[in-house]
């Protein structure tokens, strides 16, 4: 079977079903313009929020006085354990000169003295900034010897973790829930166009036509219904992404970015959808179909 053939067929369906298949062109770019707009707002916030992890860090204060030798050993314990990255010794005159970068007061001279102790800054492994496995190396690090308290931002991370999951399976549920309604109506385009031929198709499987050779013109239509939409979707995402919003939204545009493959996988998406809606259609109706 020549695909020449196989291309006509499909551009044959377009026509005998010309309606349902605008109809179906315009569902799943409409969907998947939704569907990328979720993406968009989903892979930004997760850039945000992976930059407020990376900003949580453990504050180890020690206990006085401290020795060389004593600060050494304590770093190596503190590396030792499973999930941190990073360890920085903060002395008392570093702490002093950070206080006064804050607030703006030379504690010294206020108070005659220095009050702050002397620190270890702990920073942790990306896997381990979560609540729960940041919570596991502070359980670590209050039992070692030496360390007098321990500072996290521990809400921080327990309301992201939070919000991440609750944003995670609403874009998950809303996702599914636009997917699957492409799939339908392009499954029912299909079918039109399979109805619309079942007397053809009945007299080319009496002469002997195989179901690969009946089949193919109508998923290569589902194909490129797919694509068709993907493209649009595509398209009207990029000039929002890349134009519009630098006009209508000038602060939030400059944190918003999309690599060129985002817009490759929305096509690619449309075609998967048209792909799936069409074998769907072809499976469920093209042995009744010449039938009718």
């Amino acid at each position: 079977m020549s695909f020449s053939y196989t291309f006509r067929e499909s551009v044959s369906g377009f026509k005998r079903t010309k309606l349902s298949t605008f109809v179906s062109i315009v569902t799943i770019s409409i969907s998947l313009l939704l569907l990328g707009v979720f993406a968009v707002i989903t892979i930004n916030t997760s850039r945000f929020i992976d930059t407020l992890r990376n900003n949580v860090e453990m504050e180890a204060f020690m206990q006085e006085p401290t020795t060389r030798e004593g600060v050494s050993e304590l770093i190596n314990r503190v590396k030792e354990i499973p999930g941190v990255d990073q360890v920085i010794f903060i002395s008392k005159q570093e702490a002093a000169e950070i206080f006064k970068e804050q607030f703006g007061e030379d504690v010294q001279s206020v108070l005659e003295f220095n009050p702050l102790p002397p620190s270890l800054k702990i920073f942790l492994e990306p896997a381990y900034r979560t609540a729960i496995r940041a919570n596991e190396v502070y359980e670590k690090l209050k039992a070692i010897k030496g360390v007098e308290s321990i500072i996290y931002r521990k809400a921080l991370l327990e309301f992201i973790d939070q919000k991440t999951a609750t944003a995670h399976n609403i874009t998950l549920g809303l996702g599914l829930l636009i997917s699957l309604s492409a799939i339908f109506l392009v499954s029912n385009t299909i079918r039109l166009a399979i109805y619309a031929k079942r007397r053809i198709l009945r007299t080319m499987e009496l002469v002997g036509a195989t179901p690969g050779f009946i089949r193919l013109p109508f998923l290569l239509e589902g194909i490129i219904q797919g694509l068709v939409g993907g493209i649009l979707a595509a398209c009207v995402l990029y000039i929002l992404l890349e134009h519009a919003m630098r006009f209508i939204l000038l602060e939030v545009a400059q944190y918003v970015h999309m690599e060129p493959m985002f817009y490759l996988m929305v096509a690619a998406a449309g075609v998967a959808l048209g792909l799936v809606g069409s074998i769907i259609s072809v499976s469920r109706f093209i042995n009744t179909a010449p039938h009718a």
